[in-house]
């Protein structure tokens, strides 16, 4: 079962950016199950499976990304109770290489009948300022040898089929600094305020859903000092394209503004870039559905940011499957459901077993 697997890879750190000991763990695992795995430049896992027969079809690339949301230094722990197992990062997106990882295992006992190539990756980069840089790298390199592409992250019962576009900076507002009292400088403080309070004053559509968010604000460096420098990150998101480009246009003249009216320089840094819009996954959503109903799963179709949004620009089929049932991600104290291991497996080995049967590619 999946929950052999879970333990080691929650317990294994795998901070965006710092994934490696992580992906050390799943080559190893994949390999002792008798596959070739690569590591490729940007440090995703990769696993071709290309039986007799099916060279030169379109694969399906299954993907289940590294990385968590938590520092180095966070304890992993992960801890069992009535049927439930808690910690850091237990299920995005630990929980989904267990059941991947699972899936390799149970395809060498046979029982599916591979009519194209099934690749296999386990990439770097979904979380935070990762900024898809794994599932981009990969499906910008092969998209020649692709036929659709199934991100797998996400509780059981959930189909992702839109992506939710996603633009992000890193404002840093500079200046001369100085005394409290002895100067008269401009504060970086001054325009980082003003800034925040601009923002949060921009018109936002109800439709399509449209999202601004300032996560991260610091600056300055005692209470008796003018601060010379201050900095946040900016979170821009909507399901419409065009609207988002026409938001981000605003928040960033509204920084260049604050900048400007308090009298101190602006630096701007673009740190996220997720591309938006329909997955393409019409063909591939009967499939889910099928797969779902043979579970006893209810489906329920929704709209997220995920590594599927890296296959919109290439026009690449996509879907995004959840595998597991649990709460309070990106939280430390997150937990899993034992008990829905075993469904959301089986879900996912008739999911690729319906690919390999229908004319999807």
């Amino acid at each position: 079962m999946p929950l052999s697997y879970l333990t080691r890879i929650a317990q294994t750190p795998a901070p965006t950016f710092h994934e490696g000991a992580r992906a050390d763990l799943i080559s190893e695992l994949w390999t002792g199950l008798g596959y070739v795995t690569e590591r490729d430049e940007v440090g995703n896992v990769l696993t071709r499976i290309t039986p007799p027969g099916t060279e030169g079809r379109p694969a399906l690339l299954l993907a289940a990304h590294l990385d968590t949301v938590f520092d180095a230094g966070t304890d992993v722990t992960v801890r069992e109770d009535a049927g439930r197992l808690t910690g850091p990062g237990v299920g995005d997106n630990s929980a989904s290489l267990a059941v991947v990882t699972a899936l390799l295992r149970d395809l060498r006992g046979g029982g599916t009948t591979l009519r194209r190539p099934l690749w296999v990756a386990a990439n770097v980069g979904e979380e935070g300022l990762g900024d898809l840089r794994g599932a981009k790298h990969l499906i910008a390199r092969h998209r020649p040898h692709l036929g659709a592409f199934i991100a797998v992250d996400g509780y059981l019962g959930i189909a992702v089929t839109r992506g939710v576009g996603v633009r992000r900076y890193r404002a840093e507002f500079v200046g001369p600094g100085g005394h409290s009292w002895g100067d008269q400088a401009p504060s970086t403080l001054h325009a980082l305020g003003r800034a925040i309070s601009a923002l949060y004053a921009l018109h936002l559509p109800a439709t399509p859903r449209t999202t601004l968010n300032v996560g991260v604000a610091s600056g300055g460096t005692s209470v008796n000092s003018i601060a010379g420098s201050a900095q946040l990150l900016l979170d821009l998101r909507s399901l419409d394209a065009g609207v988002l480009a026409e938001l981000d246009a605003r928040a960033v003249a509204v920084l260049h503004a604050a900048a400007r009216e308090v009298g101190v320089k602006l630096r701007l840094e673009r740190v996220g870039d997720r591309p938006g819009g329909d997955l393409q996954s019409g063909a591939l959503l009967p499939l889910v559905r099928e797969a779902a109903r043979e579970v006893r799963v209810d489906l329920r179709l929704a709209s997220s940011s995920t590594d599927a949004n890296a296959a919109v620009p290439h026009g690449l089929p996509a879907v995004a499957v959840g595998v597991y049932r649990g709460g309070n991600a990106h939280r430390t104290d997150e937990w899993v459901q034992a008990a829905s291991f075993a469904p959301g497996l089986k879900f996912l080995r008739r999911l690729v077993d319906l690919y390999q049967r229908s004319p999807v590619a």
